[in-house]
């Protein structure tokens, strides 16, 4: 609570302080898509995903940078929004406000040509980034060695995004509570010593815990995740391992644990077109149902872009899709996306 009211002081005097002539851009994308579930009965099979975002920068006398950010939804309603004051004191971003969260960020980072392995809906999995819709107060710095350390604080995990000098209701959410989340990430080349042998080689931590209910004898959200992620020449290959525990919101309620494994191998024909096999699995634990299998979705994905424009493909097989035995989730996706 300390460091918490600390940040929030800091931010204010950044915010009073003098500031130059800022700018200010706009920048967004439209896809159009076309898909194919041979395993479902489907309706029309075109889609359409708009995204727009303005971004303002400008430099205070202190020599610290500031950013805002404001998105839109897709029905043209505010989304996300974030204030963002850079190199405090030369080595540290502080923002306030919420654009996704630093677990959400690495939900899924192996490298793939289009979408990760279920990224265009073939089946149903649990992810890292629970902290995702919340407001909250974090930092972002690099260390020598250790590399990009970046971390939020949730004073209230509950979802709603406030507007100015208004606080949610002390019942909402399900008397949900806390949340915090710590990312490291590090270039294994930097390492002294064994450097020399690991250039193009990265590793991603990250923790999080959110805490689903107040109701005593409940246990918290925890998701832990790491991965390994690197090139070799026109090759690109990642494996990733997530650990999430659901959490309860009652007490002696079953609290089911989940992991993820995601593997992907890219190779870049050429500047324009790439080519790339992802795999992700999920298993379950403290589950009532049937944990016996594994669900399991295999992906081709191709991405070719020319200009603004990029084209997409993913041909995606699920087996025991979203954690029911013998079921099978299947799609087949185009996608057109310009962005601007």
């Amino acid at each position: 609570m300390k460091i918490t009211k600390i940040l929030v002081a800091l931010s204010f005097l950044f915010a009073v302080s003098t500031a130059h002539a800022g700018e200010m851009t706009v920048n967004g994308s439209m896809q159009a898509t076309y898909q194919s579930e041979p395993d479902k009965v489907t309706g029309n099979p075109l889609g359409m995903d708009r995204e727009i975002s303005f971004t303002g920068s400008t430099e205070l006398d202190s020599g610290i940078n500031m950013t805002v950010m404001q998105d839109f939804d897709d029905a043209g309603a505010f989304g996300d929004a974030k204030i963002t004051f850079g190199n405090v004191g030369g080595m540290v971003d502080i923002y306030v406000g919420t654009d996704g969260s630093e677990l959400d960020a690495i939900d899924d980072i192996t490298p793939t040509a289009f979408e990760e392995a279920n990224g265009s809906g073939s089946g149903t999995y649990q992810d890292v980034g629970g902290l995702a819709a919340e407001m909250g107060i974090g930092f972002k710095t690099s260390l020598p060695i250790i590399g990009t350390v970046s971390g939020q604080y949730v004073p209230k995990a509950d979802a709603t995004e406030n507007a100015d000098k208004a606080a949610s209701g002390t019942g909402s959410a399900d008397d949900k509570g806390t949340g915090s989340e710590l990312v490291v990430r590090t270039a294994l080349g930097d390492l002294p010593f064994v450097g020399s042998f690991l250039d193009g080689n990265n590793l991603t931590l990250g923790y999080a815990e959110e805490e689903m209910s107040t109701v005593a004898a409940t246990n918290d959200r925890v998701e832990t995740t790491i991965a390994l992620t690197g090139s070799y020449g026109n090759f690109s290959y990642g494996y990733q391992i997530e650990n999430i525990d659901a959490g309860q919101t009652a007490a002696g309620a079953n609290h089911i644990v989940y992991r993820v494994d995601s593997i992907g191998l890219a190779y870049a024909v050429n500047d324009a077109l790439s080519l790339s096999y992802n795999i992700m699995e999920q298993s379950q634990e403290n589950n009532a149902a049937d944990s016996s299998f594994e669900q399991q979705t295999d992906a081709i994905n191709i991405g070719y872009t020319v200009g603004g424009i990029t084209l997409g493909f993913q041909d995606a097989s699920t087996d025991h899709a979203n954690m029911v035995k013998d079921a099978k989730d299947d799609t087949r996706t185009i996608s057109v996306k310009a962005a601007f």
